[in-house]
């Protein structure tokens, strides 16, 4: 299969480039496309068999749910069997923008979908070109990231031609996304909100319009019933080990220096992915092209913004360990502590 990439700059001058990638969708075809957070890989989400070539395609366990992707509130109301009072607040305040929510679903909603649960995840991209595509297919569009199952999500259109090349038939090209993480995913079914992925509509922000809110126990690495995507499988990770190093700012540079080099007295190849301010202190140390520059400490935005982009460019050197800055759990750290203990799977060294 030929894999074609469409920049689309102006999606009212592309009208026609849209209605092919939406005809491609109805049929049962795959079509990667952005949004603000990551690359989604795209599906016809009322066609269970058009669904089960997005698992073929990335690779990934049948039992991990994927999400809806809407293009408005009508559109909601076709999936969702009940739209709750917390549900409702929430789409207010938040949509169209980075968060999904989990809610109670039609049985129009294929089970291949929500991996055999009566709930759904139902999002509404802020991208003009991820919203346009919906509109073009007609249909929810069934979707997680695009890339190979377990891989670090592809935030640029050619992150995602290196993973589906030849898997699928057009990739959508609507520039690098603004936050890098994916969405966060709150659950609405109980009597209490509870985030099943944090993401950049942070707690902070949802306690603001609702009062409070909780953190499923998974997000700290409990094992459940995955209710949402990326809740029970190793997620985000590059080829070689990653470790993070977790503690205050000011002693991460030394931090670091220690540890590298007793790694590469033990023979290995250190790549590591760390702040300007880390990353300025290892200059001597290591090789240019194994340094990782994710931001200034404390520039949440940008740190998130480069996470994925900076684990994948590790794939192409002889790295064989890899070690990585932490940063705080507070607003969207906490999304990025999320992605990055993923990619670790769990394993950090306190300074």
């Amino acid at each position: 299969m030929q894999t074609e990439i469409v920049t689309i700059t102006d999606v009212n001058a592309q009208q026609e480039e849209l209605r092919r990638a939406g005809k491609i969708l109805r049929g049962g075809g795959l079509v990667a496309f952005p949004t603000e957070t990551v690359y989604g890989l795209g599906a016809n989400g009322l066609d269970a068999e058009a669904c089960a070539r997005i698992y073929e395609a990335k690779g990934r366990p049948s039992d991990n749910p994927l999400i809806l992707h809407v293009a408005d509130r009508a559109m909601i109301a076709t999936i969702a069997a009940e739209v709750t009072p917390m549900a409702e607040k929430l789409i207010a305040a938040f949509m169209p923008g980075p968060i999904t929510l989990i809610m109670k679903r039609k049985d129009i909603v294929p089970d291949r979908i929500t991996g055999g649960l009566d709930t759904v995840g139902i999002r509404m991209p802020e991208h003009p070109v991820a919203r346009a595509m919906i509109r073009a297919a007609g249909v929810p569009v069934a979707a997680p990231s695009a890339n190979i199952s377990g891989r670090p999500s592809p935030t640029t259109a050619a992150s995602v031609l290196r993973d589906m090349a030849g898997r699928i038939p057009m990739i959508l090209d609507g520039g690098a996304c603004h936050f890098g993480v994916e969405s966060t995913i709150v659950d609405c079914t109980g009597p209490v909100a509870t985030i099943l992925r944090p993401g950049a509509i942070t707690r902070e922000m949802l306690t603001e319009v609702l009062g409070g809110c909780r953190l499923d126990p998974a997000i700290v690495g409990a094992k459940v019933v995955p209710k949402a995507p990326g809740m029970k499988y190793k997620h985000y990770a590059p080829k070689a080990p990653l470790t993070l190093l977790e503690g205050d700012p000011k002693g991460m540079p030394a931090a670091f220096r220690r540890t590298v080099r007793r790694l590469q007295q033990e023979g290995h190849t250190v790549g590591v992915l760390a702040s300007h301010e880390v990353v300025t202190a290892l200059q001597d140390l290591v090789p240019q092209e194994l340094l990782a520059d994710y931001g200034p400490q404390g520039d949440l935005l940008t740190i998130a913004a480069h996470i994925y982009e900076e684990l994948i460019a590790f794939n192409d050197t002889p790295a064989d360990v890899l070690l990585g800055e932490g940063t705080t759990d507070k607003g969207l750290g906490l999304a990025i502590m999320n992605r990055l203990h993923k990619a670790s799977g769990f394993h950090s060294l306190r300074i």
